[in-house]
């Protein structure tokens, strides 16, 4: 038995210790520091009983870094591993999109156009707390009220933008698929754009509204052809082809472009390095 699982062994015991690892298929077990030239790493460890090799995975949305290990694995293995592709880690890291605040002058895509945000504190006219005006030639999305809340305010809009586009998408795919979901909920995931439950409700990224209308509608094509058929079959590609013409060309922009949907405002919840449909 190696080291680290020797180690292990006489705290718990070797009962003990297989069963905590049967708990669950995939079990995070805690984390290790890896440098590199003048970086240094923080890698999340996960065993998870079906891996038979180590696997690096940098979470685009997040930069977590997580590895994957076989269950029977030790320590002084992953820390090898990761030590070894520290390098590739360091390249990888450094290609991910830089944050961007959503704050006042700085720019932000709707619908895929770009517009400047404004704070106007006491518009002439109003509005409501959010909306989009043309000043001096520019498109702008102008928020008023407290600058603390600017950012609260903005999402608060896109997330409503985004309600409004996928629930209109949806129920014009829903009509011509014949089949309607119970739900619809948006949340801000970074491992799917969107999902489909076995009961018939739909999730999706609010983020979707940042993307070019078509990205959009092909997701909500695309869980909706999930209600039909819940896999990836033939049918079902069949089905949201018919829904969606441009599912190609969409897809082809979320490989593209999507990690870049995740630079705005605060970071969202766990992911991989490249959010799917589901």
């Amino acid at each position: 038995m190696a080291k680290g699982a020797r180690l292990v062994k006489k705290a718990m015991g070797f009962d003990a210790l297989f069963k905590a690892f049967r708990r669950s298929d995939t079990a995070e077990i805690g984390a290790i520091d890896i440098a590199h030239q003048d970086q240094t790493f923080k890698i999340a460890l996960k065993r998870n009983g079906a891996a038979r090799r180590f696997t690096l995975r940098v979470r685009g949305a997040t930069g977590d870094i997580v590895l994957t290990m076989p269950t029977r694995a030790s320590l002084d293995q992953a820390r090898d591993f990761a030590q070894a592709h520290a390098g590739w880690l360091a390249s990888r890291i450094a290609r991910l999109p830089q944050r961007a605040l959503i704050v006042p002058g700085a720019k932000l895509p709707l619908r895929g156009v770009e517009h400047v945000l404004r704070h106007c504190p006491r518009p002439s006219v109003r509005r409501g707390p959010v909306w989009i005006e043309e000043i001096d030639g520019v498109l702008s999305l102008c928020a008023t009220g407290e600058i603390t809340h600017f950012e609260r305010r903005v999402i608060a809009f896109l997330r409503e933008e985004a309600r409004r586009d996928l629930e209109r998408a949806v129920r014009l795919h829903a009509a011509k698929s014949g089949r309607r979901p119970i739900s619809l909920t948006l949340r801000d995931t970074s491992s799917r754009w969107g999902s489909c439950s076995s009961k018939g409700a739909l999730n999706f990224s609010w983020r979707l509204i940042l993307a070019p209308p078509f990205v959009l509608d092909y997701l909500a094509a695309h869980e909706t052809a999930h209600l039909s058929h819940h896999d990836h079959s033939n049918a079902f590609w069949a089905l949201t082809k018919s829904l969606c013409p441009q599912t190609t060309k969409a897809e082809a922009w979320l490989k593209a472009y999507g990690a870049q949907l995740h630079r705005y405002g605060g970071k969202a919840g766990g992911a991989t390095d490249s959010p799917s449909a589901g």
